[in-house]
């Protein structure tokens, strides 16, 4: 188990740096300058600004020092915010994202699992049929779409709930909706298509054989078995909804991190694009990695330790 934990950090280690690398690179072949505005219109003033952010340096140079930042975790200041540095617009704006992620996260696996199991045991029934069908709708339908018709009906026409800033726990109810319900619909068919597969196995049957309650066959037999392959998916599924905040914070004007981030990409504020950047793809790894550990843990059959001769 241990070896296979040192082996996963490493390949972490490699991806980050490859995302770091790549970030770099993007960023410097962008042609132009940040500082190409007219209040900058001054050459010697835009040469000063370039001095101040190590701009002027070669892109080694800049490299390593972009490198000293992430090691350090100092990314230094904003350029569109001069008052402002990276790590106070993350420490201000990733803990209401990370709200909004986790929030949306536990609404879209406890739901989906609830209607995957409930369709399963209600296989070719009306309430099979009117899961799946809202699953496909969840799946089809965009989350900015959503939210868009979520903001005009419950929010405008029917004046049901507010619509922007995060102040308030009706002010979450939208945003994650709009959030969850892709993720939710894939959930829910996934964990259908196994349930049903699992309540066919032989143990299965052993077990209402035993005389066991149905609910016990369900939750302590079959379910546990069915989630492997939504536990297999999560890792996607926190990516999509942890970079999925950031267009669903636009829309409702969410204080997090969306908000800086796209700011950022007008203003070509490379610390902020590049800090935040490489601070949720840290994020996003160190979850994938938690996820594969979960695996293991989840499912007994898989021998861990057997990886490292593969």
């Amino acid at each position: 188990m241990l070896k296979y934990i040192l082996k996963r950090f490493l390949i972490m280690i490699v991806t980050l740096w490859i995302i770091v690398t790549l970030t770099f690179v993007l960023m410097v072949s962008i042609p132009g300058s940040p500082f190409n505005s007219e209040s900058t219109s001054n050459e010697i003033i835009q040469k000063n600004l370039e001095r101040h952010y190590n701009l002027d340096k070669p892109y080694h140079i800049q490299y390593l020092i972009y490198l000293k930042s992430i090691v350090t975790f100092d990314f230094g200041p904003s350029i569109s915010q001069p008052n402002q540095t990276v790590n106070s617009l993350l420490s201000r704006g990733f803990p209401i994202s990370f709200e909004l992620g986790m929030v949306t996260i536990i609404v879209a696996v406890l739901s989906g699992i609830t209607l995957g199991v409930i369709a399963a045991l209600r296989h070719n029934g009306i309430i099979d049929y009117m899961a799946m069908g809202y699953a496909v709708l969840g799946i089809s339908i965009p989350n900015f779409i959503l939210a868009t018709l979520l903001i005009k009906k419950v929010a405008v026409d029917w004046d049901f709930l507010p619509v922007a800033t995060w102040s308030s726990p009706a002010h979450m109810v939208l945003p994650v909706v709009a959030l969850a319900t892709g993720p939710m619909a894939i959930i829910a068919r996934l964990t259908r298509s196994t349930m049903i597969e699992v309540l066919t196995q032989d143990y299965i049957k052993m077990a209402r054989a035993k005389g066991l309650s149905p609910w016990k066959i369900v939750f302590k037999h079959a379910l546990r078995n069915a989630l492997m392959p939504v536990v297999t998916i999560m890792g996607t599924l926190l990516a999509g909804i942890l970079t999925g905040t950031f267009v669903i914070e636009q829309i409702f004007a969410i204080p997090g991190m969306g908000k800086y981030f796209v700011e950022s990409i007008n203003h070509r504020d490379y610390p902020v694009i590049m800090g935040t950047t490489v601070f949720y793809s840290a994020f996003l790894i160190v979850m994938l990695f938690l996820v594969d550990i979960a695996y293991g843990i989840l499912d007994p059959r898989i021998k861990i330790h057997k990886e490292e001769g593969e």
